[in-house]
């Protein structure tokens, strides 16, 4: 090894945190060539998780780990949203089985890599450009919460009611996610191809404490007449306290019909097919 080697050796060790994850893109931005890598690999100081994809070895790979390195190490632009960002803030108790499918959203598209890694989960992306208006995350994360490059502590608070950070842990790293408010509408965005009816009403059941401020800003940001639809449909069939806080007349619903449940029965009020034994538990 060369002499200057032992020192990248240290500052690698300084720049990215045991168990976490980084592309070769990374390492070579930070001055760590192919070969250098190789020889970290060799000498078990880097684990190779698949082509072109490093880690310093640390226990077993979870995603919450590669989704923190990309938020805050590679500076990409995702959220942890949907049905994953309401699992992980307590509003899924009812789901019998674990769920293996991580849903990221955000404007750039995944790097491929991600469903290549042994993991046994797979990412999913959602593209927000035709949900929001207004996209919150434009660059990494790497400020939000913790800074891994130096260790310091900083803000952790959310950007107009999108996103929240999370620590995770032993070192308490931040995982960032949309805030319940967002992610039921991202949720409902999956409805009817790849989320149930059943589902959502579920969700909604248990999200009593949503903030009617954060909502209002969202279904207003919303350019989805379909998910502004159903989200509405489903605040009036539970009657959650903060329902009366909104101002309806601010959100624009489009006009004409949405045939959402093929056979199903047709609200009158938000025209839009819902499945009829959901309309009849109103």
């Amino acid at each position: 090894m060369s002499e200057e080697n032992p020192g990248k050796l240290n500052r690698l060790q300084r720049y990215l945190p045991e168990g976490l994850v980084v592309s070769a893109a990374w390492l070579t931005a930070k001055g760590y060539s192919p070969q250098l890598c190789n020889k970290y690999v060799a000498n078990s100081w880097l684990e190779r998780l698949t082509q072109g994809v490093y880690r310093r070895p640390g226990g077993k790979l979870v995603w919450e780990q590669v989704v923190i390195s990309l938020q805050t190490l590679m500076e990409f632009p995702a959220l942890v949203g949907g049905r994953t960002a309401l699992t992980l803030q307590g509003f899924a108790h009812y789901l019998a089985r674990e769920d293996t499918d991580v849903h990221l959203y955000g404007r750039k598209p995944i790097p491929a890599w991600l469903n290549r890694l042994p993991m046994g989960v797979r990412f999913h992306h959602h593209n927000t450009a035709t949900l929001f208006r207004n996209e919150p995350i434009t660059r990494g994360l790497t400020s939000l919460a913790w800074n891994l490059k130096d260790g310091s502590a900083v803000s952790t608070g959310a950007t107009d009611g999108a996103f929240n950070s999370i620590p995770w842990g032993q070192w308490d790293w931040p995982l960032t996610l949309s805030t319940p408010e967002r992610a039921i509408l991202e949720f409902l965005d999956g409805l009817p191809n790849h989320e149930s009816f059943d589902q959502a009403d579920k969700f909604m059941e248990g999200l009593a404490t949503l903030r009617p401020r954060r909502l209002q800003k969202l279904l207003v940001d919303c350019k989805s007449v379909k998910v502004k639809r159903l989200f509405l449909f489903f605040a009036d069939r539970h009657q959650h306290a903060w329902l009366k806080h909104l101002d309806k007349s601010a959100i624009d619903l489009g006009t004409g019909k949405r045939m959402l449940a093929r056979g199903g029965k047709l609200d009158p009020h938000y025209m839009i097919t819902v499945p009829e034994e959901l309309y009849g538990r109103q």
